[in-house]
């Protein structure tokens, strides 16, 4: 199946404060230089912010990963569980049409769809509430036919009692997710051949359902609040603190007025030397070196470091710093070897990545 970006996209993508201390946090889970190892759970975090996958936030995860946008393209658009446009505002359903479910009346379900919500798959809804698409086993069959809708399963439904479930969750409501036709679990529709003494002190619903309707986020997308983040790989057990919001900042295309570099410290000797504001002529372009993208350009100016010659200039130990030191994007300077690229750039040479920039084929 051919799988395409949404021909309308917005401007920008910004993580929330906290999504955005939460996937600082996991890339620390990588090695340097390792940290595109993240780019599985930072796309699926911006889906559950956003509903969908837009080309800007692919694009921002693959600088904040150090990645060329083609690799994070791939990912994003190899895996069926990224939605590429626009979902609904309540939920996106999706539909089992495989044998066991197709069997037992998918395609109703997929009828409703049609009238309810829209004609086609990855279509919205009038009101924007709902879109829908057809998906391949969920591994519910002995239940068929069912849906996944938000975080849950929908099993044993009929069109009658899946334009209900609709409705409620157009009305504001979460219906309680399992089987829809009064089975606890996976038993025989016709009753418990063993284990009939367990049933009769078993919990209003099975574990699953019984889970979605304590946490109640059945439709709720996850936002980074759901619980305190913490980072216990690093010996972090405490809250991680999450920083307010920033002011959106523009792309680093001049530079900021003259800023004194912070003093370094006793044991930053290793630390490269820091500018506190651009030359006369203004900065190098630091994208046109492989690996860094508009963020980490703006953090290695926040470090002082505006020009080519001043990376192409740097020792072992003052790369081994910057890779120390440039937070969320560890091991940068070595994987992509900024300083050869530098002192191509220097000299006034090109790289073949700098061609690419130039062209206006990467950033």
């Amino acid at each position: 199946m051919l799988r395409r970006l949404a021909a309308h996209q917005p401007e920008s993508f910004a993580f929330s404060p906290a999504n955005q201390a939460w996937a600082e946090t996991q890339i620390t889970k990588y090695p340097p230089g390792r940290q595109a190892s993240a780019i599985i759970p930072l796309l699926w975090r911006a889906q559950e912010q956003e509903g969908w996958l837009s080309r800007p936030a692919i694009e921002s995860i693959a600088d904040m990963l150090g990645m060329a946008y083609i690799r994070a393209l791939e990912v994003a658009t190899f895996y069926f569980m990224f939605q590429l446009e626009p979902v609904g505002s309540v939920a996106h359903v999706q539909i089992c049409g495989t044998l066991s479910c197709m069997l037992c009346g998918s395609e109703d379900l997929i009828a409703v769809c049609k009238s309810k919500i829209a004609a086609r798959p990855h279509m919205l809804s009038a009101d924007g509430k709902f879109s829908w698409e057809e998906v391949e086993c969920l591994g519910a069959c002995a239940n068929a036919p069912m849906a996944q809708i938000g975080k849950d399963y929908y099993e044993d439904l009929t069109a009658e009692g899946f334009e209900k479930l609709l409705e409620e969750m157009a009305a504001g409501r979460v219906p309680v997710p399992g089987p829809q036709n009064g089975r606890y679990a996976a038993e025989p529709l016709s009753g418990l051949t063993s284990l009939k003494d367990h049933a009769a002190g078993r919990a209003p619903h099975n574990a699953s359902a019984q889970a979605a309707v304590d946490m109640a986020d059945t439709l709720k997308r996850i936002d980074g609040t759901e619980v305190p983040l913490t980072a216990p790989w690093l010996g972090k057990d405490a809250a991680v603190a999450v920083a307010p919001a920033p002011a959106k900042a523009a792309a680093p295309v001049a530079p900021a007025p003259a800023v004194a570099a912070p003093p370094a410290a006793p044991t930053d000797a290793a630390r490269p030397a820091a500018l506190a504001a651009a030359r006369e002529g203004g900065a190098d372009d630091l994208k046109r070196i492989k690996g860094i993208g508009p963020k980490l350009a703006a953090l290695c100016n926040t470090l002082g470091i505006w020009h080519f010659d001043q990376i192409a200039g740097w020792t072992a130990a003052e790369v081994a710093w910057m890779d120390d030191n440039l937070e969320g994007f560890k091991g940068r300077v070595t994987r992509d070897d900024w300083v050869a690229q530098a002192k191509l750039l220097a000299a006034g040479e090109d790289t073949e990545f700098s061609k690419r920039v130039d062209k206006g084929g990467v950033y």
